[in-house]
């Protein structure tokens, strides 16, 4: 999985959606993020990691290819604005062809 800076994402996250606009799914997963990179051991205490900050990890794959960012609480409000500008763009431009073809 490649985990990508937040502008990359959603230009490659348009990309799966026009890949798949005709036929096919694009998966987007949603989940906080401590900033561990190693999974916690099930025997034994756990030092005292406190994450700084909270974060989300976004996931997105069409079944073949795997992409992901983290965003920070701080960037939350921008990144939804753009992924929000980036949905309505690709699905717009959907409906546009369509109504044509008819």
């Amino acid at each position: 999985m490649v985990l990508l800076e937040s502008e990359q994402f959603l230009t490659e996250l348009t990309r799966l959606f026009q890949k798949c606009r005709l036929s096919g799914s694009v998966f987007i997963t949603l989940k906080k993020y401590d900033g561990r990179t190693k999974p916690i051991p099930r025997k034994g205490s756990v030092e005292g990691f406190e994450p700084a900050d909270n974060k989300c990890l976004l996931r997105a794959t069409d079944g073949k290819k795997k992409i992901s960012t983290v965003v920070s609480s701080k960037e939350v409000n921008k990144f939804q604005m753009l992924y929000r500008f980036r949905l309505h763009v690709v699905h717009s431009s959907g409906n546009r062809l369509a109504s044509r073809c008819c």
